[in-house]
């Protein structure tokens, strides 16, 4: 927005024009009269008159006529008397010259324009349109005016040469149009920037009126300014002191908690900082206690807030009254930071319970006695860390731990399991773009038939190589469940085993084993997947034997015999993976309808008496059944000959194969059937 629109906005014409207005518009008429004559003469003159046309003298000594009169007119208006000059009537004497002017061009071109020639339309549009530009900026102060005396020069002609049969016609007729409208759009903003100025012209004078005004306020100003330096003189031998005071006060205000009065986040930082550069320079030790409040939510839900900020309160000035040489602070919320010089880890951990203790007392108000406790973590310079946010960070991270594993309780920082803790998250981030990076592959191990040790399926096996480290199934197994990537792990492994395998043509071809998590198993669309998988890849659903491990039996049982019926519907096989490792019931397992019992490898690689029971009772809980067995984790071949002698249909492990991917699979069957 520019300044001329701040003072005066741009509105439509007022219903009175101003003075300076009619002013500007009679400065102009000479001029503007003058090269009226010599324009139409011009036309008139310059080119050849038709015998039909003989109006052209007279509308010519109409013009000279006018513009006669309007000169007149003008030196009227400006030698009058201002007091005898009404601003109304000179306007409408301006006018009705104007309009008498625009009507005679009109005429003229109207009346002329079936005898012109291509030469003398295009001249006359030019001389029009030089005229209407002209009048765009001289009638400024009233748009009607300049509007009117552009559409009469401009629009007629050019009206009629758009309607003519002739194209070069309808091109000039074109550009005059095109130009009237240029016009229009000019006299707008010429009139919208002359009523600015006006306007500008009458702020002025107003400011100039205030400026008069203030000038005499400056000099009483000036008197007072006098008396209150002589005032100011005096308090400047107290005003450094003054400043100090007031620097402290803001610093205070800035480094201060406004609900407990002890230090926020910014003056702890700037507290810890301070007390470590003490620590370095004096070579001694400095703990940094983290304290959370058990128990804290609950107050706000039941009591109110205006309870939890008292609580906070109460707190606050426990653990400032137990270590009043410490530094303390609340951090946020119903967390609290407490700095300690001179502390080694027996100390710190013993002044964490003093301060658990003083947590720990009652809290009475009216007739509430508000009872909490507090989780603490500690993290010391300088074996945890010499930066502020490197100790507050691991001494928020011991107390986190801690309160994972039990609440109440002082944690001292454990590099091992912090270490721990971040390899879990780089491998939980890893995880979920490990398809998008194509670090998942399928092995495949073999399931012989105990008797004839003919190869009968294959179990798929996931395996996933993060940043050139393998990682094992039983790491990135529950970590896919924890962040929720179990389902889209568990169908990539079904697509991808079902696509894979339908690349190898052995006879007979063997059925593929896939595990199945108990999390997919409760999906909605667990079937629908399913069904997808194997009509995408064309795989026989009769070969496909899906492993559920047994502690799935203890999950939603009904929801799980439905799933379980629609897989054996469509003569999908279902086994029991780990069996004997779960607390399953045989009610449970009647309530399935399953076709395998795998027993877990736990079982086979420590072959004693006593899992050789087990064995025993599983193989006639599966006789009860009438299912097959399969024994996991065969190693050598006195396992695979005890376990065949006992009655095991089916045995899995490195005595036969270990995992593979799928061509070293295919080279492995068919160096079994040669």
């Amino acid at each position: 927005m520019t300044l001329l629109s701040k003072i005066l906005p741009v509105h439509s014409a007022p219903p009175t024009i101003s003075r300076d207005a009619v002013n500007m518009l009679y400065q102009n008429v000479y001029r503007g009269a003058v090269m009226t004559v010599i324009a139409f003469s011009c036309l008139v003159f310059g080119f050849g008159s038709e015998p039909a046309m003989s109006a052209k003298p007279v509308l010519w000594a109409l013009m000279v006529v006018v513009s006669v009169m309007r000169m007149v007119d003008g030196l009227r208006w400006r030698f009058c008397h201002p007091e005898k000059r009404s601003v109304s009537i000179g306007f409408m004497r301006f006018a009705a010259g104007n309009l008498m002017t625009s009507m005679l061009w009109c005429a003229y071109a109207v009346l002329s324009y079936q005898h012109m020639g291509l030469l003398e339309l295009a001249s006359t549009i030019v001389v029009l349109s030089a005229m209407a530009g002209g009048a765009a900026t001289v009638l400024a102060p009233s748009k009607a005016l300049s509007f009117s005396y552009s559409t009469f020069l401009l629009l007629p002609i050019a009206m009629l040469a758009l309607i003519d049969p002739e194209q070069q016609f309808q091109l000039l007729g074109i550009l005059g149009v095109g130009f009237w409208l240029v016009m229009l759009s000019t006299t707008a903003q010429s009139n919208a920037f002359f009523l600015q100025v006006v306007g500008l012209k009458e702020h002025n004078s107003k400011l100039l009126d205030d400026m008069q005004r203030k000038r005499a306020e400056v000099v009483h100003i000036n008197e007072a300014l006098r008396t209150a330096n002589e005032q100011l003189d005096q308090n400047n031998m107290t005003l450094e002191q003054q400043v100090n005071e007031r620097t402290r006060e803001l610093f205070d205000l800035s480094n201060q908690d406004g609900l407990t009065g002890l230090l926020n986040r910014t003056g702890l930082k700037a507290y810890l900082e301070g007390a470590l550069d003490v620590a370095h320079h004096e070579d001694t030790t400095l703990a940094v206690l983290f304290i959370d409040l058990d128990g804290f939510k609950k107050v706000n839900d039941t009591l109110g807030h205006a309870m939890g900020d008292q609580v906070l309160v109460t707190t606050a000035q426990r653990l400032a009254a137990h270590c009043p040489a410490a530094g303390v602070g609340r951090w946020g919320g119903d967390e609290f930071i407490l700095v300690i010089q001179n502390l080694i880890q027996q100390q710190a951990v013993a002044l964490a319970e003093t301060m658990r203790v003083a947590v720990c007392k009652p809290i009475k108000n009216q007739h509430n006695h508000i009872t909490l406790d507090a989780t603490i973590g500690i993290a010391l310079y300088p074996h945890h860390g010499n930066k502020v946010h490197t100790l507050i960070e691991k001494a928020d991270f011991a107390m986190y731990q801690q309160k994972r594993a039990q609440r109440g309780a002082v944690c001292v920082f454990n590099k091992n399991l912090f270490e721990q803790v971040r390899l879990e998250e780089a491998r939980l981030a890893g995880l979920t773009k490990a398809i998008e990076h194509n670090e998942l592959t399928v092995a495949y191990q073999p399931i012989v038939a105990a008797e004839t040790h003919q190869i009968i399926s294959v179990e798929a096996l996931l395996r996933w190589e993060f940043d050139g480290e393998i990682i094992s199934p039983v790491v990135f197994i529950p970590l896919a469940e924890k962040c929720g990537l179990i389902n889209t792990l568990g169908l990539w492994v079904l697509e991808r085993a079902c696509t894979e395998m339908q690349q190898l043509d052995p006879t007979p071809a063997p059925a593929l084993s896939v595990n199945v998590s108990v999390l997919q198993l409760l999906e909605e669309d667990f079937i629908a997947n399913i069904d997808r998988v194997l009509h995408t890849t064309g795989f026989a659903p009769e070969r496909l034997h899906l492993e559920i491990t047994e502690s799935a039996l203890a999950q939603n049982r009904l929801v799980l015999d439905e799933k379980v019926g629609a897989l054996k519907a469509r003569q999908i096989q279902i086994s029991i993976d780990d069996f004997g490792t779960g607390f399953s019931s045989l009610s449970q397992l009647q309530l399935l309808s399953f076709d395998r019992i795998k027993i877990d490898k736990s079982f086979v690689m420590n072959f004693t008496s006593s899992n050789q029971a087990i064995v025993r009772a599983t193989l006639m809980i599966a006789k009860e059944f009438g299912c097959q067995t399969v024994a996991e984790g065969v190693e050598t071949r006195w396992q695979a000959q005890q376990l065949q002698s006992m009655g095991v249909s089916h045995l899995q492990g490195y005595y036969f194969a270990r995992p593979m991917p799928l061509n070293p699979l295919a080279d492995w069957l068919t160096q079994q059937e040669n």
